[in-house]
Formats: C-alpha cells, sequence, structure tokens
C-alpha cells in the first residue's frame, strides 16, 4: 500500500488592509449578482433616508431657541432648557399617564386578539367560509382613521346616535361615549381593535402556514386533539414571530399615533385623551413652540429605542432569538 503524502497547509496571515479589500470586493461581487434584488429595495431605502434619517439633524434645535427666521445657525443655543421645562411642566405627568394607559391597552387587550383570531381561522377547514371572513375584517384596515371615527360617531352620538336611540327605546338613560371621560379609553380601544384585527392577523397566519405538518401528524399519533395540538405544536411554533411583533410594539410606548387621538380629543375629554402626540401639534403647530415640541419628540424617540433595547436583551435572556 502505497504512502499517499498530504499536501503541507500554509496558512497565510493577511494583513488588515488586505482583508479590508477582500471584504469589499466580496461586497462589491455580491451587488453585482444580486443587483436587481438591490434595485427593488432601492426605493424603501431611499424612503427612510430621506423622510427619517434625514429630517434628524432637525433634532438639534431641541437645544436652541429656535427661530424660523434666525435659523438654526442663527438660533440662539439654550442648552436644555426645554427638556427641564417639559419634566417640570404639570401636563407632563398627565400626558405620561394618558398615554402610558393607551399603550397598556394595545399590549394587554388589543395585543393578544389577532394571535386568538389566527388560531381560530386556522381551524376554519371550508376555504370559502374562511377567505369570506378575512376579507370581511381586513377592510377596516384600509379606512382612514377619519372614516372611523366618523363612522363611531353616527353610531355612539347622544343626539341621534344608534346605540343612544336604542338605549332610550329602552327605557334606558342616554350615555355621552365621546365626551365622557369614563367611555373615551374605552371606545379608543374598540376603535384599534376593529381597524387592525383582522390586518393583524396577516403575520400570524402566514407564520402558522409555515409550521411543518409531520409536527401535527406526530402529535396526532399520541393522541392530540385540536386544542392540545394548538397549545404544544402551533404556538411554540409562532413564538419567534409572537416575540419580535411584542418588541417591536414595545419600541411604540410613547408614540400611538397623532391622528387617532386627535379626532377623539375634545374639551371634555382632554383629561384622559391628550398624549404627547396631540400635544406636540398643539405646542408646535399652533402656538409655534417648535424646539418645546422638537424636544418632547426627542424624547419619545429616546424612550422608544431604550425600550426595544431593554425588551430585545429580556428575550435574548428567555432563550428567544429576539429582533437583532
Amino acid at each position: 500500500m502505497e504512502n499517499v503524502t498530504k499536501p503541507d497547509v500554509y496558512v497565510l496571515n493577511k494583513t488588515p488592509e488586505e482583508e479590508k479589500k477582500r471584504k469589499k470586493q466580496k461586497l462589491i461581487a455580491g451587488i453585482k449578482t444580486n443587483k436587481i434584488l438591490y434595485l427593488m429595495i432601492l426605493p424603501g431605502i431611499l424612503y427612510f433616508v430621506i423622510f427619517k434619517y434625514v429630517p434628524m439633524a432637525g433634532l438639534v434645535i431641541a437645544f436652541q431657541d429656535y427661530q424660523p427666521f434666525l435659523g438654526i445657525s442663527g438660533s440662539p443655543w439654550v442648552g436644555l432648557k426645554h427638556f427641564v421645562r417639559l419634566f417640570t411642566e404639570p401636563t407632563f405627568l398627565m400626558l405620561l399617564k394618558n398615554t402610558l394607559i393607551l399603550f397598556a391597552m394595545n399590549i394587554f387587550i388589543f395585543f393578544p386578539l389577532p394571535i386568538v383570531l389566527s388560531l381560530l381561522l386556522n381551524e376554519v377547514k371550508n376555504k370559502h367560509f374562511k377567505n369570506g371572513v378575512q376579507t370581511l375584517i381586513y377592510i377596516p384596515h384600509f379606512m382612514s382613521w377619519v372614516i372611523i371615527v366618523s363612522i363611531t360617531y353616527v353610531f355612539l352620538n347622544v343626539d341621534g346616535g344608534i346605540i343612544n336611540e336604542l338605549l332610550a327605546a329602552l327605557g334606558k338613560d342616554k350615555i355621552s361615549f365621546l365626551t365622557s371621560t369614563e367611555w373615551t379609553r374605552i371606545v379608543y380601544i374598540g376603535q384599534v381593535i376593529w381597524r387592525e384585527l383582522g390586518w393583524s392577523t396577516i403575520i400570524y397566519l402566514s407564520a402558522i402556514t409555515a409550521v411543518d405538518t409531520q409536527l401535527y401528524e406526530a402529535a396526532e399519533m399520541d393522541g392530540a386533539g385540536r386544542l392540545r395540538k394548538t397549545w404544544h405544536v402551533t404556538l411554540p411554533a409562532i413564538r419567534p414571530v409572537i416575540i419580535t411583533l411584542l418588541i417591536l410594539k414595545i419600541g411604540a410606548t410613547l408614540d400611538l399615533g397623532f391622528e387617532h387621538m386627535f379626532l377623539l380629543l375634545n374639551s371634555l375629554n382632554r383629561n384622559v385623551a391628550e398624549i404627547f402626540d396631540t400635544y406636540i401639534y398643539t405646542a408646535g403647530l399652533k402656538n409655534g413652540q417648535l424646539s418645546f415640541s422638537t424636544a418632547m419628540g426627542m424624547f419619545k424617540g429616546v424612550v422608544g429605542l431604550v425600550m426595544v433595547v431593554l425588551a430585545n436583551k429580556l428575550a435574548k435572556k428567555l432563550g428567544e432569538d429576539g429582533v437583532y
């Protein structure tokens, strides 16, 4: 038997400059190979660069007493003056309380509902019925908040509202749903559920369809019914998706959206409906306090960033992948 001599293996120690050059060439080659894909994502990249990253340069006015006719370069610097004002104003606690309560309602009431609905839809065997239900619950998402709030007004208005007229016909007292501080938050979360519930199920349904069918077959062989297959197969399989969406949701702690609450807001429910988004509009555009409103917006962004980082770290400690 002949002796086979193995060739010597030489380890080439590349310099940092050579390694950097190699990586650059590899990147360029990858871009050339997948240039069609990069062209497809180019509009999205331009959108975020132009409308999300470039405007961040304007955050500098949060540290100035900004005057439009003087511009950023001519406006005087005031340091943390606007942040001190933000944290010491009596309205800050009211805004923080209202925002956190509505956020908690989104997390604990709205967030689980799309998961439950997607699990229920997954169990429907009649394809035509399933597609019909999905179409009906998707439609509200394509309506603007103006339409959603207007329809709610038709139903809940004290004078001529369908619900209140029904209550009056039953001999009950009419309820001021739209102006009562007790009902404003309930109306808010009801509108969120109506508009976004169906649309939010799309991601979960997509994740469910990706579950390996062999897992269900193995569970059936072990005698598992529908509930046990849902609990022990479906939910663990879509858990990474749930965790990812939850982390992103937590990142929007102080960002509930301006349009919806602005349409619900009135002088009678302001104590429970005024949030950071609506107050920024009032202070910045109506009262011309541009630096103060920018400081408030910056505070919201920093809180959102911190919450995402903390939630992601917690998810990784619990054994999940997290967002990054």
